[in-house]
């Protein structure tokens, strides 16, 4: 992605040597489709399996026909073919998995294997005094232009990507600044990688690999391959590119050494989401990812091809021809056949039209009916985004507050079981289950819970009736919020509240103190809470144009609390007790420790948070005090020092964003049930991520970020702690969330430098402990992956984790009496 001016903070690397940011592929419907994934292999067959299995037909390879033409859907054209540039998009990385080289490919648990055609072998070395990591390729791998896969172009992906030459307009360098040097082996098959400091991740690097005449020169490798590659080396060959019928055609390699591709050719076509289920109905694909509208249609005409309907009579019994009854047929035929010509003729035109549309219809579903849909779960999550830069959320018991009120069970189950796919939850914010880093490390936060949410919130000085109460210092606080923006930066204020946590090394020492001190007296508890409560926030103020506020009765509008009546603001002015929230705050932090080391008092304070604090749900009120009013809390607006708590709640708009839109009001009805309002503006598909997630223009977003199974590497930009640039703004990298502490950066650092798989894992589990427990953002579901396939189509659908095997593709055997073989197949 490139660089993005930022109103709130910037999105560009931490130096231009070291840029980390990975390409956008797409984002249709706030998905985040990145280049390929890698990662961490391991053999422990006792680790967690998948949460849902690839379903794509699997087929042995005598079973399947040689020949035949794919039809792909892609969302678009490619805007470069190079990977490594800041445009390079999911078509970018479909057509570099079938043409270039894959030193390791992903298996149905997420992990790589070795390619065997491409490395015989490589492993690492030797450690000391350097990592040193010997690649042994196969001989017998060659470029499209006869020339041996080798050292050379090692070398010159190495120095392309390095971040020493800035004339590389490269968007990601991940691994290769830590390379010292590329030497050539014992012979020309050889390739000898020394690292320059140790690095877990190296099985990422050189995947996919590019040849020396793309990434020997700047010119080819900026410009050269955005449109053309000079050489390819996989199963298939890149051979045209057409602009005008939006197709990417790609061909058996001839020059291919392992077991030849079953397809003569694969045209990959661009149809958006949304004309998809009209490209099935006409025929026009063979395979294609599709939404739930378009997999329920697929599964209706199947249902009606199983009864025996044809298409004429499906379009009679649930299409067009559904509401034609016999007494509407009868008095239809009159009117067009009365003396009334006038209305003779407008009946038979209406007729005319609804026999064709029942005849459209008929053809679809016949067609759809030769469809079946694969499902599985993608390698990607859909969180809720917390932005901790500004506002309620910079304060971290505000943002617990929030995903202590989300039902996260409850909203994997809306999207996925009506799909029939499992709908537990993400545990991790880092790796997915199936893979080798995964563990489920969302009991650093704690689970959903109503009371414990409304007690946070209550403790940062967020209650009833105090959207109506004004500061002691109200009258020195006038003026727009520009204008306090300008006094704080006169004033030398920094950015550094943004940063959105108080976990670093200190405050975890005060945390622990502070769970020591569980049986600290009320009065302490009320002078603290009392302190607490005179903190400043400093919220945005957001435009009420465009925005349905919940609750309201119209569009930007606000409510108005209405002001307690004389006397009764004792009975609503709740104090909470600053020990319980020190607890919590302590568990949290314990929880996290205790993942870090397993022992110590950290382990012993790392009780479950809806355990012994439970009890302590809301707060006390000062002795003497009237009990509350009998109206719930939830029911009444949150408020502290004369501003309510509301959120500005960010949707993407389009047409193939329903289901995200449908979970966002979820997640604003469970806000509300704690007395969290919600602003929610939808805005286009255009521009949501762009000027709004990444420029830090929202309170709460609904996106998605691809897993990994390289976390140490491809996670640490997404959840970096931001640092303040010299003209006060921030380097957030990819940490839209702006949520981050030196504690996660250095245990990311740590799982990058050791060269013990098992400790790398566990280095990468204690990060995520600390990411849940900063609550910058919540893992809701992993993303359902709908594919319609033609029935004979084999070893091709939902991949799940892994990634396709694009040689074994092709269309199942005919099976006839006689047991002749199809041997080719056209479109």
């Amino acid at each position: 992605m490139s660089q993005i001016g930022a109103p709130r903070g910037r999105t560009c690397s931490r130096s231009p040597r070291s840029r980390t940011l990975r390409s956008v592929a797409t984002l249709t419907s706030a998905v985040l489709a990145v280049t390929v994934l890698a990662g961490c292999s391991s053999g422990d067959e006792a680790d967690e399996a998948p949460a849902a299995a690839q379903d794509n037909a699997p087929a042995a390879r005598d079973k399947v026909a040689d020949g035949g033409t794919l039809r792909w859907a892609v969302d678009a054209l490619p805007s470069t073919l190079n990977s490594f540039q800041a445009d390079a998009d999911g078509t970018t990385s479909r057509i570099a998995g079938a043409v270039l080289p894959s030193l390791y490919t992903l298996d149905a648990r997420g992990r790589p294997q070795r390619n065997a055609d491409y490395l015989e072998s490589a492993q690492v070395v030797e450690t000391e005094p350097k990592q040193v990591v010997l690649y042994k390729l196969n001989q017998q791998a060659v470029w499209s232009d006869g020339r041996e896969i080798g050292a050379p172009d090692f070398v010159a992906q190495w120095r392309a990507l390095s971040g020493r030459d800035t004339a590389y307009w490269t968007a990601r360098n991940s691994g290769y600044e830590r390379i010292e040097k590329i030497e050539r082996g014992k012979n020309d098959l050889e390739v000898r990688v020394t690292f320059a400091k140790p690095y877990s991740d190296w099985k990422s690097l050189f995947t996919p690999l590019y040849p020396k005449q793309v990434m020997g020169a700047p010119n080819t490798f900026n410009d050269g391959a955005r449109t053309t590659l000079k050489a390819t080396a996989g199963p298939f060959l890149l051979k045209a590119i057409d602009r005008k019928s939006s197709t990417v055609t790609l061909t058996r390699n001839p020059r291919w050494w392992g077991q030849p591709a079953k397809l003569d050719s694969v045209v990959l076509t661009a149809v958006p989401r949304a004309d998809r289920a009209a490209a099935l109905a006409a025929g026009t694909l063979d395979l294609a990812e599709i939404d739930r509208s378009t997999a329920e249609r697929i599964a209706l005409a199947l249902r009606d091809a199983r009864a025996g309907r044809n298409g004429a009579q499906a379009a009679l019994a649930h299409g067009p021809g559904s509401s034609i009854t016999p007494s509407k047929a009868l008095k239809s035929w009159a009117l067009a056949n009365g003396s009334d010509e006038e209305k003779a003729a407008e009946v038979q035109a209406a007729r005319t039209k609804n026999q064709q549309a029942i005849a459209v219809y008929a053809s679809a579903q016949d067609t759809l009916a030769k469809y079946v849909v694969r499902k599985s779960l993608e390698p990607a999550y859909t969180q809720l985004s917390l932005n901790g830069e500004s506002g309620p959320l910079a304060d971290e018991r505000v943002r617990r507050a929030v995903a202590r009120a989300i039902n996260r069970q409850e909203l994997a189950e809306s999207v996925l079981k009506p799909l029939g796919l499992p709908a537990k939850p993400p545990g991790s914010h880092l790796a997915l289950a199936g893979q080798a880093a995964y563990a489920d490390g969302s009991d650093a936060l704690g689970s959903q819970d109503t009371e414990e949410a409304r007690a946070l919130l209550a403790d940062a000085g967020w209650v009833p009736g105090g959207a109506v109460r004004k500061p002691a210092d109200a009258g020195t606080k006038a003026g727009s919020e520009a204008e306090r923006k300008a006094a704080e930066k006169a004033t030398g204020k920094t950015a550094d509240k943004a940063t959105g946590t108080k976990e670093d090394a200190t405050k975890e020492e005060a945390a622990k103190e502070g769970a020591q001190k569980e049986g600290a007296k009320a009065e302490g508890a009320k002078a603290e809470g009392a302190t607490d409560a005179k903190k400043k926030e400093g919220s945005d103020t957001a435009s009420d144009e465009g925005l349905y506020i919940v609750g309201d009765d119209k569009p930007g509008e606000r409510r108005t609390v209405p002001a307690p009546a004389a006397g009764a603001e004792s009975a609503t002015g709740i104090l909470a007790p600053a020990p319980a929230a020190a607890r919590q705050s302590a568990a949290l932090l314990a929880r996290a420790e205790a993942l870090d080391t397993g022992t110590g008092s950290g382990a012993r304070a790392a009780l479950p948070v809806s355990g012994t604090d439970k009890g302590v749900a809301g707060a006390y009120a000062p002795r003497g005090t009237a009990a509350p009013v009998t109206a719930p809390d939830a029911a009444r607006a949150l408020g502290k020092d004369g501003k309510a708590l509301s959120l500005r709640f960010v949707l993407p708009s389009g047409p193939g964003s329903e289901s995200l839109r449908a979970v966002g009001d979820r997640i604003v009805r469970m806000l509300d049930a704690v007395g969290i309002r919600t602003e929610v503006t939808k805005v286009s598909d255009e521009s949501f991520f762009k000027d709004h997630v990444a420029s830090g223009d929202y309170d709460l977003a609904l996106y998605s970020w691809p897993a990994s199974a390289f976390p140490a590497t491809d996670a640490r930009p997404i959840f970096a702690k931001p640092e303040p640039a010299s003209d006060g703004s921030l380097l957030v990298e990819q940490n839209y969330s702006r949520v981050g502490t030196d504690r996660i950066d250095q245990l990311f650092d740590q799982a990058a430098g050791t060269l013990d798989e098992e400790e790398a894992r566990e280095l990468v589990r204690q990060a995520d402990a600390r990411i849940w427990a900063a609550a910058g953002s919540i893992p809701l579901y992993q993303r359902p992956q709908l594919v319609a396939a033609k029935a004979d189509l084999v070893n091709a659908g939902a991949w799940g984790l892994a990634g396709p095997r694009y040689q074994d593709i092709g269309f199942k055997k005919a099976e006839t009496s006689k047991g002749a073989e199809r041997n080719s197949r056209t479109p």
